[in-house]
């Protein structure tokens, strides 16, 4: 009687194994279709470029990211500190990038 009860002691017929394998290559295909797009999506906040300046700043819960672009970067680069804070030291790198503030050039050796 237990055979009876159990309805995977048989074998599936041809049209659930067809609904099976059907349920499956759509998975697949969704699985397959998100990995491509994540791969070749732009990433609006990706590096600074062009005017826009993205800052990620580490914190204690995960951290937070500063997106700024025209003249509210342009306001964000020019009023950093001077000193050395965690939010100047990550944003002019970033503003560099951005054409916001002007190269830094490396420092010249002495000569002897």
């Amino acid at each position: 009687m237990y055979g009876r009860t159990n309805r995977l002691s048989e074998r599936p017929t041809r049209r659930q194994k067809h609904v099976m394998a059907a349920v499956c290559g759509l998975v697949l295909l969704v699985f397959v279709g998100l990995g491509i797009w994540g791969a070749l999506v732009h990433d609006s906040y990706g590096q600074s470029a062009n005017g826009c300046v993205n800052v990620t700043l580490p914190g204690s819960t995960g951290g937070s990211v500063l997106h700024f672009c025209g003249s509210a970067a342009r306001s964000f680069c020019h009023s950093l500190p001077a000193g050395q804070n965690p939010v100047s030291e990550r944003a002019r790198p970033q503003c560099r990038l951005a054409g916001l503030l002007p190269a830094t050039s490396a420092p010249s050796s002495p000569s002897p």
